[in-house]
Order: C-alpha cells, then sequence, then structure tokens
C-alpha cells in the first residue's frame, strides 16, 4: 500500500494537509492515486468488466431513487471514431477499447407515465436535468473508483457536449436523453505513464462552517508554480494555470460549442422552467 504522506505530496506538493489519525485504507489509497490516463493499449477488457463497472455506478447514491441516468457503451471501432470526430478528434478516443457515454435520461420516467395515463410535469424543470447530470456523475465516479482498482485506466470527456447533436444522432438518443460527458475505459500504455496531477491547496476550496472569501493571491500564486513543475516534469508545454482558466472561460467563443448548450438543451426536449 502506499503512504499517505506520498500521496498527498503528488497531489498537494508543498501545501499537503496533515491527515494524522486518518487510516489510508485501500479503497482511499485508489482514489487518491487517480490520474488522468491518455494513452491506452487495445487489449479488449475482460469478460464482465462493462457489467461489473455499471453495477458500481448503479451503487451511487440517486436523488429520490428516481435513476434520471442512463449510459451508452460503444465499443466498435467505427463507432468510436465517428464519437471522437464530433468530440474534439481525441485520440484516446479511438484507442481505449471501451467507451462510455453518459447521459441525463427523464425518457424512462415519461415512458412509464404515459404507460400510466398519469402527468409528469416536473420533468419539465431545471431541477429534473440538474439531478439527472448530478446523478449521472455521481454513477460515472463510482465506475472510475472500480476502474482504477482493477488496474485500468480512465479518462473523462467533456466534449461530448461540443456537438451534442451529432452524438446523440450517433448513439440513437430520444428525446429526454442528453449526453452529459464521456468516459475512456482501458488498460493505460506502460510507454506513455500519467503522474497524479496536482490540486489547489485545500486553503482555497475549504470552507469551515461559512464560506470565507479569502485572499488567493498566495493560493493561486503557489498552484501556478506547482502546476508548472508537474507540466515540466511531463515535458508538456502548458499555460500557467490562471491564464488557462481566463482564456478557458474568456467568452462565447472560448467554450468550443458549448455556448449554446441551453438552445441544445431545449431541443433535446429540456424546457427547463
Amino acid at each position: 500500500m502506499a503512504n499517505t504522506r506520498e500521496l498527498l505530496g503528488q497531489r498537494y506538493g508543498n501545501a499537503a494537509p496533515s491527515t494524522a489519525g486518518a487510516e489510508l485504507t485501500p479503497v482511499l489509497e485508489t482514489i487518491l492515486s487517480h490520474r488522468s490516463v491518455r494513452g491506452f493499449l487495445g487489449d479488449a477488457l475482460p469478460a464482465g468488466t462493462l457489467e461489473l463497472l455499471v453495477a458500481a455506478a448503479q451503487s451511487a447514491a440517486s436523488s429520490s431513487n428516481l435513476q434520471v441516468w442512463s449510459v451508452v457503451s460503444v465499443e466498435d471501432p467505427q463507432r468510436k471514431e465517428r464519437v471522437a470526430h464530433h468530440a474534439g478528434n481525441q485520440a484516446h478516443i479511438r484507442e481505449a477499447p471501451l467507451f462510455l457515454a453518459w447521459l441525463a435520461d427523464t425518457s424512462r420516467i415519461a415512458r412509464i407515465a404515459e404507460r400510466d395515463g398519469q402527468p409528469v410535469d416536473g420533468l419539465r424543470f431545471l431541477d429534473t436535468f440538474l439531478m439527472g447530470a448530478i446523478d449521472a456523475a455521481l454513477a460515472a465516479q463510482n465506475a472510475v473508483n472500480a476502474a482504477e482498482s482493477l488496474g485500468l485506466g480512465t479518462v473523462y470527456i467533456g466534449a461530448l457536449r461540443n456537438h451534442p447533436e451529432a452524438v446523440a444522432q450517433e448513439l440513437g438518443l430520444p428525446k429526454g436523453v442528453f449526453p452529459v460527458f464521456g468516459l475512456c475505459v482501458g488498460k493505460p500504455d506502460p510507454s506513455r505513464p500519467n503522474a497524479i496531477k496536482p490540486r489547489l491547496a485545500q486553503s482555497a476550496v475549504l470552507h469551515r462552517e461559512q464560506y470565507q472569501e479569502r485572499p488567493l493571491e498566495h493560493e493561486v500564486a503557489r498552484y501556478d508554480d506547482v502546476l508548472k513543475a508537474f507540466y515540466d516534469a511531463q515535458q508538456q508545454a502548458h499555460p500557467r494555470w490562471s491564464e488557462h482558466t481566463r482564456e478557458r472561460l474568456r467568452g462565447a467563443d472560448s467554450l468550443r460549442g458549448r455556448d449554446r448548450l441551453k438552445q441544445a438543451l431545449h431541443g433535446f426536449g429540456f424546457e427547463l422552467l
């Protein structure tokens, strides 16, 4: 089992918090060791892996047990190629033996209500879509933890929202089903290792009792330096985190098509009242 101090040092650099008295369990080791994997071997996953990952996903909490999410598994190389085309042409979508599209799904409840001849006007409201997106994220993170405990690697694909209509057509999604994000799953390619990416210090994100609008200059400057050292060690050119963050959210043009998300959701049948 890995050392707690070592794992927290990789996650926070010199701002690692003290966890004296807390036990490092195998589950915590898996979670703290998480890193995004963008290089996969072509090996197929062992039989039953997909079903086990979905079982882990379905073990996540679900608001009111409504389970307003679904997932589409994609293993066909041609379909992965087309999905990749609609999601930023990311090579790891093509490489990974398994691609999972996580969906906010209100269609199942709508069909149940239609069968029973009962109204479900609550499906029209923003909270219901948020419920589906949140439930899908909780489910997916359970699947990620399960996959990594099996020695597999994963990486989320937010670019599934760049062209959601094209993705929906490729995956055959009906009205009331929206592709929230994707997930690549596979055996990591050891020739392209991935390190644990540092995060902001806990002092920047942890608030006790009430939110504290503290000055961020120190935390951001420290994190800029820590992340620069990380990318330098990975031999990757990358702007400082504060610059990258500002640029990523500079305006509509920097959202890569996601500035029209509300319009797209309306087209998918989500009224968002």
